[in-house]
């Protein structure tokens, strides 16, 4: 039935909106039954809308059911606000600005591109402006590699056959036999470093963000300008600072999805 009694209301877009922000802040996934339940539709009708968000990309079914993928950030910020990470990670960025003297990020994984989810910038000139919402092909920034390096084979073979939604021509494209070399390395490492791999003049190191089971739910990262930070400067003195960035801030995620939450009556 109409909302209103408006006859240019499209009821199916509204249902589709009330599956997208019937995600309380937290959860990360849902099963059909409960999104049924939470949006009032009937299972039939959610499933339906599940299947066709799913095909634009702005949710991924998995075996605990669906959730929400980066992509929402394409009709707003939110994707950022029900994940609550930039909040937890603005402080800890601003912190390794000023330890480092260069812009820093988060980002997530979406299909075969990084999305950028927080960012504390400093006046540089730099080759590809990024801003929260900016998408880069995940294979060629330091960012994408930690994150595609957590994936299992399975997963990683599905990410790397999409293409990319970036608009970006990258210039290292390697064969598969090299990015599992590169992956491998970066497993080993427990970080990752590009120079310039992207686009000329970007050069990089970055680290997982982690929940409290130990996955890779993000990644962060120390950009800078290659005219003006070498490769060793980034590895040996912003890398430790880096490192225990990533610590912090996945410390305060973990804690922050078990926090406790409590339900008042409010008839009291």
């Amino acid at each position: 039935m109409r909302r209103d009694g408006n006859p240019e209301f499209i009821e199916a877009l509204a249902r589709g909106l009330d599956v997208l922000r019937c995600f309380p802040p937290g959860t990360e996934s849902m099963t059909l039954s409960e999104i049924a339940t939470a949006t009032g539709l009937a299972r039939p009708t959610a499933r339906r809308i599940l299947i066709t968000l799913e095909q634009l990309g702005y949710v991924r079914s998995g075996e605990r059911g669906f959730s929400l993928t980066p992509r929402v950030l394409d009709l707003g910020t939110a994707y950022v606000g029900s994940m609550n990470l930039w909040e937890l990670a603005r402080p800890h960025l601003r912190e390794l600005v000023a330890q480092t003297g260069e812009s820093c990020s988060v980002a997530q994984l979406d299909g075969s591109d990084i999305v950028y989810v927080a960012r504390v910038a400093v006046p540089k000139l730099v080759t590809l402006a990024v801003t929260v919402g900016t998408r880069f092909p995940a294979l060629q920034t330091s960012l994408g590699k930690v994150l595609l390096a957590a994936l299992s084979r399975e997963e990683l073979d599905k990410v790397l056959a999409e293409p990319s939604r970036s608009g970006v021509t990258p210039r290292w494209n390697p064969a598969r036999d090299e990015i599992d070399a590169v992956l491998r390395d970066v497993r080993a490492k427990g970080w990752a470093v590009t120079d310039q791999d992207l686009a000329l003049g970007i050069r990089s190191v970055a680290a997982p963000v982690r929940d409290g089971d130990g996955n890779a739910v993000a990644a962060v990262n120390v950009n800078a300008h290659a005219a003006e930070t070498t490769a060793e400067t980034l590895v040996e003195h912003h890398l430790p600072l880096l490192l225990r960035t990533a610590g912090a801030i996945s410390a305060d995620w973990a804690a922050w999805r078990a926090r406790p939450l409590e339900t008042v009556d409010g008839a009291g």
